[in-house]
């Protein structure tokens, strides 16, 4: 009978599509693996996945094994986890994907409480943007803003709950081209853009007493959202232009006076962001424990 440790280092690159992403997030070698699959594809005698130099995927033959596999695999996983209920403080990793705004405005208050009360966890980060397949990703729960869940996932409040979209300057760029008095004024200033990695540029909303206006403002720099925020916050505070972000993000630029808060009237408001992770009879003991944990705090 195929040893457990080859089945899962087969559904791992099934999984994640490739050796070298199975190996980061499982904390294997490449090379391990490989040798892994190769053991369990000669004990059975039917090639499981087809190899090129850029790319691994599931035979078809690989790919029936994987489907009977993956909730057979979850079993085992959620019945050893259950003993680890028995222990005095829960142990393990725990794997959070969650977006650049989340690792820099929710998390750091989070993280240094929690990892005080569980040191026997590990908690590791994957911070992208981008929506991702939990369970493909081998993450076991994620932070997103505003994405409808599938249904079997199960939405837990983290943060707080209402955020705001702030607009603002710095002191040396308002003297020298004057303060928008209104959202249809950054039509004839320069404004810092920002791009989603789909490649939508999101328009600036305003709202104020009931009445919404949304501007496509023209300016020199448009980077990434997310990632490359701090330098358009960096471009701000040279006087290269206005910047529309996160509230929590500029707050404490704005409190050392370096930007100046504009609009703020009309800067928008919106829900705080959930933790999500697949609806299961037994969550992994790191993850319920975080899951309690959150819903202890105040914000």
């Amino acid at each position: 009978m195929a040893e457990l440790q080859d089945i899962g280092a087969f559904v791992a690159v099934a999984t994640h599509g490739g050796f070298r992403e199975a190996a980061r997030q499982s904390g294997s070698s490449a090379s391990q693996l490989s040798e892994a699959v190769r053991r369990l594809e000669a004990q059975l005698g039917v090639r499981l996945l087809h190899r090129t130099t850029r790319s691994v995927a599931a035979t078809e033959a690989g790919q029936r094994l994987l489907e009977q596999l993956t909730p057979a695999l979850d079993a085992v996983t959620s019945a050893l986890d259950v003993v680890n209920g028995f222990r005095d403080r829960p142990a393990g990793r725990l794997r959070l994907n969650v977006p650049l705004s989340a690792s820099k405005l929710i998390l750091p208050r989070i993280l240094p409480p929690f990892m005080a009360a569980y040191p026997e966890i590990c908690v590791e980060v994957t911070v992208e943007d981008s929506f991702v397949d939990l369970l493909r990703s081998g993450c076991d729960a994620g932070i997103r803003y505003g994405e409808r869940m599938e249904q079997d996932m199960v939405a837990l409040p983290i943060g707080p709950r209402t955020q705001r979209m702030a607009l603002a300057a710095s002191p040396a760029y308002l003297q020298l081209h004057g303060r928008p008095k209104k959202p249809q004024d950054l039509l004839q200033h320069v404004c810092l853009r920002g791009r989603f990695s789909s490649g939508a540029m999101p328009a600036w909303e305003f709202h104020n007493k009931g009445r919404t206006v949304m501007i496509e403002p023209a300016g020199p720099l448009i980077v990434s959202l997310g990632a490359g925020a701090d330098l358009a916050v960096d471009a701000a505070l040279a006087g290269s232009g206005l910047i529309y972000l996160f509230e929590d993000w500029l707050r404490p630029y704005m409190d050392r006076g370096e930007l100046e808060p504009v609009l703020e009237r009309w800067w928008p408001a919106f829900s705080g962001p959930s933790l999500y992770y697949p609806g299961r009879r037994y969550l992994p003991a790191p993850l319920r424990a975080f899951a309690d944990f959150i819903q202890t705090m105040r914000w």
